[in-house]
Protein backbone atom coordinates (compact mmCIF):
# COMPACT_ATOMS: atom_id res chain seq x y z
CA UNK A 1 0.00 0.00 0.00
CA UNK A 2 1.05 3.54 -0.64
CA UNK A 3 1.60 5.57 2.49
CA UNK A 4 2.02 9.19 3.36
CA UNK A 5 2.72 11.45 6.32
CA UNK A 6 3.53 15.05 7.01
CA UNK A 7 6.94 16.02 8.31
CA UNK A 8 8.00 19.40 9.56
CA UNK A 9 11.41 20.38 8.32
CA UNK A 10 13.65 20.64 11.39
CA UNK A 11 15.08 24.03 12.10
CA UNK A 12 17.72 24.82 9.53
CA UNK A 13 21.08 25.69 10.98
CA UNK A 14 21.42 27.84 7.89
CA UNK A 15 20.18 31.41 8.13
CA UNK A 16 17.46 31.23 5.50
CA UNK A 17 16.78 34.98 5.34
CA UNK A 18 20.42 35.44 4.34
CA UNK A 19 20.52 32.46 2.02
CA UNK A 20 19.74 34.51 -1.05
CA UNK A 21 22.49 36.99 -0.16
CA UNK A 22 25.00 34.20 0.26
CA UNK A 23 24.01 32.66 -3.06
CA UNK A 24 24.28 35.96 -4.88
CA UNK A 25 27.67 36.70 -3.37
CA UNK A 26 28.98 33.26 -4.18
CA UNK A 27 27.75 33.45 -7.76
CA UNK A 28 29.50 36.75 -8.33
CA UNK A 29 32.77 35.24 -7.10
CA UNK A 30 32.44 31.85 -8.76
CA UNK A 31 34.39 31.13 -11.92
CA UNK A 32 32.32 30.19 -14.95
CA UNK A 33 33.22 27.91 -17.81
CA UNK A 34 30.98 28.53 -20.81
CA UNK A 35 30.72 26.10 -23.70
CA UNK A 36 33.76 24.14 -22.72
CA UNK A 37 35.96 27.16 -22.11
CA UNK A 38 38.44 27.69 -19.31
CA UNK A 39 37.23 28.13 -15.77
CA UNK A 40 38.26 30.36 -12.92
CA UNK A 41 37.77 29.55 -9.25
CA UNK A 42 35.47 30.93 -6.64
CA UNK A 43 36.53 32.07 -3.21
CA UNK A 44 34.57 31.12 -0.13
CA UNK A 45 32.13 33.51 1.44
CA UNK A 46 31.56 33.64 5.15
CA UNK A 47 27.93 34.56 4.65
CA UNK A 48 27.19 31.54 2.46
CA UNK A 49 28.45 29.16 5.09
CA UNK A 50 26.95 30.81 8.14
CA UNK A 51 25.62 28.30 10.66
CA UNK A 52 22.99 29.61 13.02
CA UNK A 53 19.44 29.22 14.18
CA UNK A 54 16.72 29.20 11.54
CA UNK A 55 13.24 30.66 11.28
CA UNK A 56 10.82 30.42 14.17
CA UNK A 57 9.18 27.09 14.95
CA UNK A 58 5.81 28.16 13.62
CA UNK A 59 7.22 29.14 10.23
CA UNK A 60 9.05 25.92 9.46
CA UNK A 61 7.85 24.47 6.19
CA UNK A 62 6.17 21.10 6.04
CA UNK A 63 7.30 18.22 3.89
CA UNK A 64 4.87 15.61 2.71
CA UNK A 65 6.38 12.14 2.78
CA UNK A 66 5.16 9.64 0.21
CA UNK A 67 6.30 6.13 0.99
CA UNK A 68 6.30 2.99 -1.16
CA UNK A 69 5.55 4.79 -4.43
CA UNK A 70 6.01 2.35 -7.33
CA UNK A 71 7.57 3.10 -10.68
CA UNK A 72 7.07 1.27 -13.98
CA UNK A 73 7.70 -2.00 -12.16
CA UNK A 74 5.38 -2.26 -9.13
CA UNK A 75 8.17 -4.05 -7.26
CA UNK A 76 10.49 -1.07 -7.62
CA UNK A 77 9.47 1.58 -5.13
CA UNK A 78 10.96 4.79 -3.82
CA UNK A 79 10.10 7.18 -1.03
CA UNK A 80 9.62 10.82 -1.96
CA UNK A 81 9.39 14.07 -0.06
CA UNK A 82 7.27 16.88 -1.46
CA UNK A 83 7.68 20.49 -0.43
CA UNK A 84 5.81 23.31 -2.12
CA UNK A 85 7.77 26.56 -2.05
CA UNK A 86 6.26 29.49 -0.17
CA UNK A 87 4.66 31.23 -3.14
CA UNK A 88 3.07 28.05 -4.47
CA UNK A 89 1.84 27.01 -1.04
CA UNK A 90 0.29 30.41 -0.44
CA UNK A 91 -1.46 30.30 -3.79
CA UNK A 92 0.17 33.50 -5.00
CA UNK A 93 -0.24 34.69 -8.55
CA UNK A 94 -3.04 36.30 -10.54
CA UNK A 95 -4.77 33.01 -11.19
CA UNK A 96 -5.30 32.60 -7.44
CA UNK A 97 -6.18 36.16 -6.50
CA UNK A 98 -8.11 37.67 -9.37
CA UNK A 99 -11.30 35.66 -9.27
CA UNK A 100 -14.29 37.13 -11.02
CA UNK A 101 -17.87 36.30 -10.12
CA UNK A 102 -18.77 33.98 -7.29
CA UNK A 103 -15.63 32.27 -5.94
CA UNK A 104 -17.74 29.36 -4.75
CA UNK A 105 -18.88 28.64 -8.31
CA UNK A 106 -15.82 29.60 -10.34
CA UNK A 107 -12.62 27.62 -9.86
CA UNK A 108 -9.37 29.28 -10.94
CA UNK A 109 -7.29 27.54 -13.56
CA UNK A 110 -4.00 26.32 -12.08
CA UNK A 111 -0.93 27.98 -13.57
CA UNK A 112 1.74 25.88 -15.31
CA UNK A 113 3.78 24.16 -12.65
CA UNK A 114 7.52 23.79 -12.27
CA UNK A 115 8.89 20.78 -10.44
CA UNK A 116 12.41 20.30 -9.09
CA UNK A 117 13.55 16.69 -8.76
CA UNK A 118 16.48 16.18 -6.38
CA UNK A 119 18.54 13.00 -5.96
CA UNK A 120 20.54 13.02 -2.68
CA UNK A 121 24.02 11.67 -2.04
CA UNK A 122 25.61 9.38 0.53
CA UNK A 123 24.62 9.66 4.23
CA UNK A 124 21.68 11.98 3.47
CA UNK A 125 18.56 10.71 5.18
CA UNK A 126 15.60 11.96 7.19
CA UNK A 127 16.71 14.42 9.84
CA UNK A 128 15.52 12.26 12.72
CA UNK A 129 17.51 9.28 11.46
CA UNK A 130 20.66 11.31 10.86
CA UNK A 131 20.62 12.81 14.35
CA UNK A 132 20.56 9.32 15.88
CA UNK A 133 23.43 7.96 13.78
CA UNK A 134 26.83 7.84 15.57
CA UNK A 135 28.61 9.40 12.58
CA UNK A 136 26.05 10.89 10.22
CA UNK A 137 24.68 13.26 12.86
CA UNK A 138 27.47 15.71 12.04
CA UNK A 139 25.93 16.24 8.60
CA UNK A 140 22.34 16.65 9.81
CA UNK A 141 22.26 20.16 8.31
CA UNK A 142 22.00 18.42 4.96
CA UNK A 143 19.15 16.07 5.81
CA UNK A 144 16.47 15.46 3.20
CA UNK A 145 14.07 17.90 4.84
CA UNK A 146 16.69 20.64 5.21
CA UNK A 147 17.83 20.38 1.61
CA UNK A 148 14.21 20.48 0.45
CA UNK A 149 13.82 23.77 2.30
CA UNK A 150 17.02 25.16 0.77
CA UNK A 151 15.78 24.20 -2.69
CA UNK A 152 12.40 25.79 -2.03
CA UNK A 153 14.20 29.09 -1.46
CA UNK A 154 16.47 28.51 -4.44
CA UNK A 155 13.55 27.73 -6.75
CA UNK A 156 10.56 29.86 -5.68
CA UNK A 157 7.12 28.98 -7.03
CA UNK A 158 8.29 25.40 -7.55
CA UNK A 159 7.35 22.01 -6.18
CA UNK A 160 10.38 20.35 -4.63
CA UNK A 161 10.60 16.56 -4.85
CA UNK A 162 13.34 14.71 -2.99
CA UNK A 163 13.64 11.20 -4.43
CA UNK A 164 15.21 8.94 -1.83
CA UNK A 165 17.46 6.08 -2.85
CA UNK A 166 15.90 2.63 -2.50
CA UNK A 167 18.80 1.19 -0.50
CA UNK A 168 21.39 2.60 1.89
CA UNK A 169 24.32 0.23 2.49
CA UNK A 170 25.66 0.40 6.05
CA UNK A 171 23.36 3.40 6.58
CA UNK A 172 25.87 5.49 4.62
CA UNK A 173 26.12 4.57 0.95
CA UNK A 174 23.14 5.60 -1.16
CA UNK A 175 22.24 2.99 -3.78
CA UNK A 176 19.88 3.87 -6.61
CA UNK A 177 19.11 0.28 -7.59
CA UNK A 178 15.78 1.27 -9.14
CA UNK A 179 17.47 3.62 -11.61
CA UNK A 180 20.77 1.94 -12.48
CA UNK A 181 22.46 -1.40 -11.87
CA UNK A 182 24.69 -0.84 -8.85
CA UNK A 183 27.19 -2.74 -6.76
CA UNK A 184 27.01 -3.14 -2.99
CA UNK A 185 28.20 0.41 -2.36
CA UNK A 186 26.07 2.04 -5.05
CA UNK A 187 28.70 2.43 -7.77
CA UNK A 188 26.83 2.26 -11.09
CA UNK A 189 27.12 -0.03 -14.08
CA UNK A 190 25.55 2.11 -16.78
CA UNK A 191 23.61 0.66 -19.70
CA UNK A 192 21.23 1.88 -22.38
CA UNK A 193 18.22 -0.20 -21.41
CA UNK A 194 17.88 -0.36 -17.62
CA UNK A 195 14.63 1.63 -17.61
CA UNK A 196 15.54 4.66 -15.49
CA UNK A 197 13.43 7.03 -17.57
CA UNK A 198 10.40 4.75 -17.37
CA UNK A 199 10.85 4.35 -13.63
CA UNK A 200 11.19 8.09 -13.06
CA UNK A 201 8.21 8.95 -15.24
CA UNK A 202 5.87 6.43 -13.62
CA UNK A 203 7.21 7.33 -10.18
CA UNK A 204 6.08 10.90 -10.81
CA UNK A 205 2.74 9.85 -12.29
CA UNK A 206 1.98 7.70 -9.25
CA UNK A 207 3.26 10.27 -6.76
CA UNK A 208 1.23 13.03 -8.40
CA UNK A 209 -1.90 10.89 -8.39
CA UNK A 210 -1.34 9.90 -4.78
CA UNK A 211 -1.04 13.50 -3.65
CA UNK A 212 -3.99 14.61 -5.76
CA UNK A 213 -6.46 11.89 -4.80
CA UNK A 214 -5.44 10.93 -1.28
CA UNK A 215 -3.84 13.98 0.30
CA UNK A 216 -5.07 17.24 -1.07
CA UNK A 217 -8.78 16.57 -1.31
CA UNK A 218 -10.74 18.77 1.07
CA UNK A 219 -12.11 15.77 2.91
CA UNK A 220 -8.72 14.28 3.66
CA UNK A 221 -7.30 17.66 4.54
CA UNK A 222 -10.01 18.15 7.15
CA UNK A 223 -9.59 14.62 8.49
CA UNK A 224 -5.85 15.02 8.83
CA UNK A 225 -6.26 18.38 10.51
CA UNK A 226 -8.80 17.00 12.95
CA UNK A 227 -6.71 13.95 13.83
CA UNK A 228 -3.48 15.89 14.28
CA UNK A 229 -4.98 18.37 16.73
CA UNK A 230 -5.53 15.63 19.29
CA UNK A 231 -1.87 15.01 20.05
CA UNK A 232 1.54 14.41 18.61
CA UNK A 233 2.24 10.77 17.97
CA UNK A 234 4.98 8.34 17.18
CA UNK A 235 4.70 5.22 15.09
CA UNK A 236 7.33 2.58 14.61
CA UNK A 237 7.69 -0.69 12.75
CA UNK A 238 10.23 -2.56 10.71
CA UNK A 239 11.14 -1.63 7.17
CA UNK A 240 12.97 -3.25 4.30
CA UNK A 241 15.75 -1.81 2.19
CA UNK A 242 13.99 -1.84 -1.17
CA UNK A 243 11.56 0.92 -0.20
CA UNK A 244 8.47 -1.17 -0.94
CA UNK A 245 7.42 -2.25 2.54
CA UNK A 246 7.43 -1.08 6.10
CA UNK A 247 7.24 2.17 8.01
CA UNK A 248 10.04 4.19 9.54
CA UNK A 249 9.69 5.74 12.94
CA UNK A 250 8.49 9.28 12.51
CA UNK A 251 7.19 12.09 14.66
CA UNK A 252 3.73 13.36 13.74
CA UNK A 253 3.43 17.05 14.45
CA UNK A 254 0.45 19.36 14.44
CA UNK A 255 -0.74 19.83 10.89
CA UNK A 256 -1.59 23.31 9.69
CA UNK A 257 -4.15 23.01 6.89
CA UNK A 258 -3.21 26.38 5.42
CA UNK A 259 0.39 25.26 5.03
CA UNK A 260 -0.60 22.83 2.29
CA UNK A 261 -3.28 24.92 0.54
CA UNK A 262 -1.68 24.86 -2.89
CA UNK A 263 -2.67 23.46 -6.24
CA UNK A 264 -2.15 19.69 -6.34
CA UNK A 265 0.86 18.61 -8.41
CA UNK A 266 -0.01 18.09 -12.05
CA UNK A 267 1.91 16.82 -15.07
CA UNK A 268 -0.19 18.87 -17.47
CA UNK A 269 2.01 21.57 -18.94
CA UNK A 270 4.61 21.07 -16.21
CA UNK A 271 8.31 21.75 -16.61
CA UNK A 272 11.13 20.08 -14.72
CA UNK A 273 14.56 20.75 -13.27
CA UNK A 274 16.66 17.71 -12.36
CA UNK A 275 19.38 17.94 -9.70
CA UNK A 276 21.84 15.28 -8.65
CA UNK A 277 24.16 15.76 -5.69
CA UNK A 278 27.27 13.61 -5.22
CA UNK A 279 26.11 9.97 -5.51
CA UNK A 280 22.74 11.19 -6.79
CA UNK A 281 24.42 12.20 -10.05
CA UNK A 282 24.52 8.53 -11.06
CA UNK A 283 20.80 8.83 -11.82
CA UNK A 284 21.35 11.78 -14.16
CA UNK A 285 24.19 9.91 -15.87
CA UNK A 286 22.03 6.84 -16.39
CA UNK A 287 19.30 8.97 -17.94
CA UNK A 288 21.81 10.22 -20.51
CA UNK A 289 22.77 6.67 -21.48
CA UNK A 290 19.10 5.80 -22.03
CA UNK A 291 18.14 8.97 -23.85
CA UNK A 292 18.23 7.68 -27.43
CA UNK A 293 16.01 4.68 -26.75
CA UNK A 294 13.74 6.49 -24.30
CA UNK A 295 12.74 9.05 -26.94
CA UNK A 296 11.04 6.31 -28.94
CA UNK A 297 8.25 6.05 -26.36
CA UNK A 298 5.70 8.85 -26.73
CA UNK A 299 5.04 9.58 -23.05
CA UNK A 300 8.72 9.47 -22.16
CA UNK A 301 9.61 11.70 -25.10
CA UNK A 302 7.05 14.25 -23.93
CA UNK A 303 8.52 14.09 -20.44
CA UNK A 304 12.05 14.58 -21.79
CA UNK A 305 10.92 17.66 -23.70
CA UNK A 306 9.55 19.12 -20.46
CA UNK A 307 12.99 18.93 -18.77
CA UNK A 308 14.44 22.42 -19.02
CA UNK A 309 17.55 22.30 -16.83
CA UNK A 310 19.84 19.73 -15.23
CA UNK A 311 22.31 20.34 -12.40
CA UNK A 312 25.26 18.14 -11.52
CA UNK A 313 26.38 19.10 -7.99
CA UNK A 314 29.84 17.74 -7.15
CA UNK A 315 29.17 14.31 -8.61
CA UNK A 316 31.04 11.31 -7.28
CA UNK A 317 30.79 7.65 -6.29
CA UNK A 318 33.01 4.85 -5.02
CA UNK A 319 33.70 3.37 -8.45
CA UNK A 320 37.05 3.79 -10.18
CA UNK A 321 35.71 5.57 -13.27
CA UNK A 322 32.58 6.87 -15.02
CA UNK A 323 31.89 9.59 -12.48
CA UNK A 324 31.00 11.84 -15.41
CA UNK A 325 29.65 10.81 -18.80
CA UNK A 326 32.36 11.20 -21.44
CA UNK A 327 31.03 9.08 -24.33
CA UNK A 328 30.72 11.43 -27.35
CA UNK A 329 27.81 9.51 -28.88
CA UNK A 330 25.83 9.74 -25.64
CA UNK A 331 26.58 13.43 -25.14
CA UNK A 332 25.76 14.23 -28.77
CA UNK A 333 22.27 12.80 -28.26
CA UNK A 334 21.98 14.78 -25.03
CA UNK A 335 23.03 18.02 -26.72
CA UNK A 336 20.15 17.71 -29.17
CA UNK A 337 17.57 18.04 -26.38
CA UNK A 338 18.27 21.73 -25.76
CA UNK A 339 18.38 21.15 -22.00
CA UNK A 340 20.48 23.70 -20.13
CA UNK A 341 23.29 22.12 -18.11
CA UNK A 342 25.00 23.47 -14.99
CA UNK A 343 27.84 21.76 -13.16
CA UNK A 344 29.02 22.89 -9.73
CA UNK A 345 32.06 21.20 -8.22
CA UNK A 346 34.45 21.54 -5.29
CA UNK A 347 38.06 20.43 -4.67
CA UNK A 348 36.71 17.55 -2.58
CA UNK A 349 35.85 15.75 -5.81
CA UNK A 350 37.69 17.26 -8.77
CA UNK A 351 41.05 17.85 -7.04
CA UNK A 352 41.36 14.63 -5.06
CA UNK A 353 44.81 13.21 -5.97
CA UNK A 354 43.61 9.71 -5.08
CA UNK A 355 40.72 10.01 -7.56
CA UNK A 356 42.30 12.11 -10.28
CA UNK A 357 39.95 10.75 -12.95
CA UNK A 358 37.02 12.71 -11.52
CA UNK A 359 38.46 16.11 -12.40
CA UNK A 360 39.56 14.88 -15.82
CA UNK A 361 36.15 13.41 -16.59
CA UNK A 362 34.35 16.54 -15.44
CA UNK A 363 36.46 18.72 -17.71
CA UNK A 364 35.85 16.37 -20.63
CA UNK A 365 32.09 16.29 -19.96
CA UNK A 366 31.86 20.08 -20.14
CA UNK A 367 34.22 20.30 -23.11
CA UNK A 368 32.35 17.77 -25.25
CA UNK A 369 28.94 19.28 -24.53
CA UNK A 370 30.33 22.70 -25.45
CA UNK A 371 31.74 21.33 -28.69
CA UNK A 372 28.27 20.03 -29.54
CA UNK A 373 26.82 23.51 -29.00
CA UNK A 374 25.02 22.77 -25.76
CA UNK A 375 24.40 25.55 -23.26
CA UNK A 376 26.60 24.43 -20.37
CA UNK A 377 28.30 26.21 -17.50
CA UNK A 378 30.73 24.97 -14.90
CA UNK A 379 31.71 26.53 -11.60
CA UNK A 380 34.24 25.45 -9.00
CA UNK A 381 33.52 26.61 -5.47
CA UNK A 382 35.80 26.93 -2.42
CA UNK A 383 38.79 26.55 -4.71
CA UNK A 384 41.10 28.36 -2.31
CA UNK A 385 40.18 26.16 0.65
CA UNK A 386 41.36 22.69 1.54
CA UNK A 387 39.09 19.93 0.23
CA UNK A 388 36.51 18.99 2.83
CA UNK A 389 33.24 17.13 3.12
CA UNK A 390 31.69 20.23 4.67
CA UNK A 391 32.43 22.30 1.57
CA UNK A 392 31.24 19.38 -0.53
CA UNK A 393 27.83 19.71 1.14
CA UNK A 394 27.93 23.52 1.08
CA UNK A 395 27.63 23.44 -2.68
CA UNK A 396 23.89 23.38 -1.92
CA UNK A 397 24.20 26.94 -0.64
CA UNK A 398 26.15 28.43 -3.51
CA UNK A 399 24.97 26.78 -6.72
Amino acid sequence: MWGFRFLRSPQLLLLLPQLGIGIAASRSQAGTMNLGGSSSSSSSSSSSGALCSAAAEGRRQQCLQLSTVPGADPQRCNELLLLAAAAAAAGEGPERRDLSGDPAKEEPQPPPQHHVLYFPGDVQNYHEIMTRHPENYQWENWSLENVATILAHRFPNSYIWVIKCSRMHLHKFSCYDNFVKSNMFGAPEHSTDFGAFKHLYMLLVNAFNLSQKSLLSKKNMKDLNKDSKASNCRSSSSHTTNGCQGEKERTCEKFDESAMSFYPPSLNGASFTLIGFSKGCVVLNQLLFELKEAKKEKNIDTFIKSIKTMYWLDGGHSGGSNTWVTHPEVLKEFAQTGIIVHTHVTPYQVRDPMRSWIGKEHKKFVQILGDFGMQVTSQIHFANEAPSIENHFRVHEVF
